[in-house]
């Protein structure tokens, strides 16, 4: 038996999320129908998160064992070749028996993509939450560093999300702007559902002047959803990495 471990990079868009999901086309339901023919066997494939439906990424990664005699060279060119256009594996190795991409994980890089200017993109409009509105990314950089370390984040979860306990370390959430794009660059232990979509669109608030530090605050220790901002569409977020004990990692 021997345990593979894929990072993989996808466009989000036209996927029903990460998850397999009957009648629904998911990022896992390609890449186990691709392994099926490869292997000429079923897998489970465990993907480290279950991105929502157009959520992308570049370094996602996942899991499964195997009695198949297979190198990772050619794994990885042949799932290339069955998943394509929209998912590529850009990296496939042997792990340590009993790995397990989600169980093992013990942080992630997360980057919400925001254009800012007046136009749309027909380019990067997949990608990218327009914002043609001017933002105030001062104040945006003072609202992201009230959210770093470990804090309740109860006000930043959907109303469906199931965890038990909404605590959690947040080790970076840094704006940037490079011309008329702003990136949101957000790392941490673990994150709630739609956590990091909505730590954005409270952002964005922020830099519209729609809200202001102190309901951050507000959000932050009452743990109140309604003193948080609004939660960003999915198209702007990307899975950018995933971090292990080991240090096998892909870095974008």
């Amino acid at each position: 038996m021997t345990v593979f471990r894929l990072v993989i990079e996808y466009d989000g868009t036209d996927f029903s999320g990460w998850q397999k999901q009957p009648g629904r086309r998911t990022v896992q339901g390609v890449l186990e129908d691709a392994l099926a023919v490869i292997l000429r066997s079923p897998v489970r494939l465990q993907g480290a998160g279950r991105t929502d439906a157009g959520v992308h990424a570049l370094g996602q990664t996942a899991s499964f064992q195997t009695e198949a005699d297979i190198s990772p060279f050619r794994l990885r060119k042949g799932l290339c070749a069955l998943a394509r256009p929209d998912v590529a594996v850009v990296e496939a190795a042997e792990a340590p028996m009993g790995f397990n991409a989600r169980f093992d994980a013990v942080g992630k890089h997360y980057r919400y993509a925001i254009l800012n200017r007046p136009s749309p993109s027909p380019l990067s409009g997949r990608m990218r939450f327009f914002v043609p509105q001017p933002l105030d990314i001062d104040a945006m950089c003072r609202a992201a560093a009230l959210l770093v370390g470990a804090h309740d984040f109860a006000g930043f979860r959907a109303a469906d999300c199931e965890r038990e306990t909404t605590v959690r370390t947040l080790s970076a959430v840094e704006v940037r702007r490079f011309d008329t794009d702003i990136f949101i660059e957000v790392k941490g232990d673990a994150f709630l559902k739609n956590m990091v979509r909505i730590i954005a669109g409270s952002l964005v608030d922020v830099g519209l002047h729609r809200l202001s530090l102190q309901s951050i605050r507000d959000a932050l220790t009452r743990g109140e959803r309604t003193a948080a901002g609004r939660t960003a569409p999915a198209a702007g977020l990307t899975l950018v990495s995933v971090f292990y004990p080991d240090g096998w990692i892909r870095q974008r």
